[in-house]
């Protein structure tokens, strides 16, 4: 059934919803972000409009231990000035002017690193938004959610920064079967006539079409089923490549890019052949697809978190399928990171359940890469596959305030990553 007669809703229109709900998510938490904004003793220059403008913050870090990933660089007794929610300049103490009256994060003991980001996450509540932040991921991509929560979370990082990770929002999922999905948005309700799903070229652009007109920065698809459901089988191919081509080139028109949810090694060679920008799992990917990958820059996002959490379910199928795909996933990140594919830590946490990105880290290093590597995987690779270098993934002037404090030295044991002491988010502390 042909669903291209209607026009996807307009962009402005849909988009000033949007911005309107998070304004008054927002809203909703206005002790609990006045607690964690202004109980930092800080003052707004003038009044902001809610919607367009971020409140940011002004903070110096000092005497702690500062890693650079993106050289390796390790300064001693350092000090990080953060302006407005930006680095200003950071350095060995003496070397940096330190400004006055401005609050002052201790940390003596302590290591820096920037705020890590999680290339793969599913987030649908404010509560989950915030736990995220605390659990030291300030930059993240949406995995999708049902309906377009991940773009009010982006719009509530953007004006509450401490409340949110900085979201790259993906939208609803292109999927063959999108459930009750179809009621996200009125002009997806026609599929739900749809005998087959969503599977036609009519059907796929509509999907992609209605998720750029409500503002997604990203589209999300899938070519084979879900690992984390008994019933089904991971190994099935639910899109072709011709199929997934169609999902790519609709995004493309947008500049947009795909990020696909992957398993078999001819889905993986299908999607990856098709063009999308990131590959997802991807348990079974193969050397010839690898080498592909690297060839055009797609980028691997293998969420270890995920597919390690499958086996320790109390589902037997889950446990068995957990402890079967892990230590062939980890083999294939060794691969792709021997090949020169580059990486992206993303932990496709899900259903109210947020784990801390640390862990995806700990988690390539013990798949073979180096301490560095792996947590350049959640920082300068993962910030490069959300067109966030300049932005995230270092603490050099320009970029943005985010920073964690950490107990220990993360380049001896990564494991410290998931405890940060500290959060520091576009110059604010998080609570």
């Amino acid at each position: 059934m042909c669903v291209e007669g209607t026009p996807p809703p307009s962009s402005k229109l849909t988009r000033r919803g949007v911005l309107a709900g998070a304004a008054a998510l927002a809203g909703t938490l206005a002790a609990a972000g006045h607690a964690t904004a202004a109980g930092d003793h800080r003052t707004d220059s003038g009044p902001r409009s809610p919607s367009t403008t971020p409140r940011t913050g002004h903070l110096v870090i000092e005497g702690g231990t500062l890693l650079d990933p993106a050289t390796g660089e390790v300064t001693e007794n350092a000090v990080v000035v953060i302006e407005d929610g930006t680095v200003r300049t950071a350095g060995r103490r003496g070397a940096v002017a330190v400004p006055r009256g401005v609050e002052v994060l201790d940390a003596h003991g302590r290591w820096i690193l920037p705020g890590l980001v999680d290339a793969h996450i599913h987030l649908s509540t404010a509560a989950e938004a915030r736990d995220v932040v605390r659990k030291g991921a300030t930059s993240a991509r949406s995995g999708s959610t049902s309906f377009y929560q991940d773009i009010a979370v982006r719009e509530l990082a953007r004006h509450s920064p401490a409340l949110a990770p900085r979201l790259t929002a993906a939208g609803v999922f292109v999927t063959p079967d999108l459930g009750d999905t179809v009621l996200a948005d009125p002009d997806l309700t026609p599929l739900a006539r749809l005998k087959d799903g969503v599977r036609s070229p009519e059907a796929l652009r509509r999907v992609v079409e209605v998720n750029l007109a409500r503002g997604a920065d990203v589209i999300k698809t899938r070519v084979n089923e879900r690992a984390g459901l008994p019933e089904q089988d991971p190994l099935a191919q639910v899109y072709s490549r011709d199929q997934l081509a169609e999902i790519v080139a609709a995004a493309r028109r947008r500049g947009k890019g795909v990020l696909c949810h992957s398993y078999s090694e001819q889905g993986c060679h299908d999607a990856v052949m098709a063009g999308i920008r990131s590959l997802e799992h991807g348990a079974f990917v193969g050397e010839r697809t690898l080498h592909e990958m690297r060839r055009r820059g797609t980028y691997f996002t293998p969420t270890l978190t995920a597919i390690a959490g499958l086996a320790e379910s109390s589902d037997p199928v889950l446990a068995e399928r957990g402890r079967t795909y892990l230590p062939v996933l980890k083999r294939a990140v060794l691969a792709a990171h021997e090949l020169g594919v580059p990486l992206a830590a993303g932990t496709d946490s899900s259903g109210g359940v947020v784990d801390p990105i640390g862990g995806e880290v700990e988690l390539m290093h013990s798949a073979g890469l180096s301490p560095l590597d792996a947590i350049r995987t959640a920082t300068t690779g993962a910030a490069r596959l959300l067109g966030l270098t300049g932005t995230a993934g270092r603490l050099t002037r320009g970029h943005t305030g985010d920073a964690l404090l950490l107990s220990g030295d993360p380049l001896t044991d990564p494991a410290v990553l998931k405890r940060p002491v500290a959060v520091v988010r576009a110059g604010f502390v998080a609570a």
